[in-house]
């Protein structure tokens, strides 16, 4: 899949929205990596994580808006929602909901899947990458949620059948972000 220039835009604008608040310059530790997201599609297979999808979708309008784009291609709007959407979206929803700042809400998803240290000073195998992303897309990882964005420690239920906004609630709840 090649990246048009419209979705290079947007891929910085998304970068952005991780990048530290207070640095006037672009965090590109992850921007290699940040592609490799922006290229692969988040699906959903547990009923309600069609709203996350959704969430990470609604971000193209609000680039849109950020941008002052008027004229867009509507099918560009209705593809299917990244994961590295999916990520920007999780990181907003957890910011609010444990009153953080969304940056660091972003590193912590990815210290959560095993991703924060493919950044670009590091050479890094796309195998790899897509390994960890399929596990979190097909939730092949552990009943407690090792190895997805919500890892706990006393898991009461199967985290592979929990939809994401309730295993971000019993991860922010278990780690005491209140």
């Amino acid at each position: 899949m090649t990246i048009s220039h419209l979705d290079e835009l947007y891929l910085v604008w998304l970068v952005s929205q991780f990048s530290n608040p207070t640095s006037r310059n672009l965090d590109r530790r992850y921007l290699d990596l940040s592609r490799k997201l922006y290229r692969t599609e988040f699906v959903w297979f547990v009923p309600n994580d069609d709203s996350r999808l959704n969430d990470g979708r609604d971000l193209r309008r609000e680039f849109m808006l950020d941008a002052g784009i008027i004229n867009y291609d509507q099918e560009w709007m209705d593809l299917g929602c990244s994961f590295l959407e999916l990520m920007v979206a999780l990181s907003r929803r957890l910011s609010f909901q444990i009153d953080g700042k969304p940056n660091r809400c972003f590193l912590l998803l990815l210290e959560n899947i095993g991703l924060a240290d493919f950044t670009d000073a590091h050479p890094f195998d796309e195998d790899e990458i897509e390994e960890i992303t399929d596990r979190v897309i097909y939730r092949t990882y552990s009943y407690d949620g090792s190895g997805g964005f919500f890892p706990l420690k006393n898991a009461r239920e199967d985290q592979r059948k929990v939809e994401l906004w309730y295993q971000m609630s019993a991860y922010i709840i278990e780690n005491d972000f209140y």
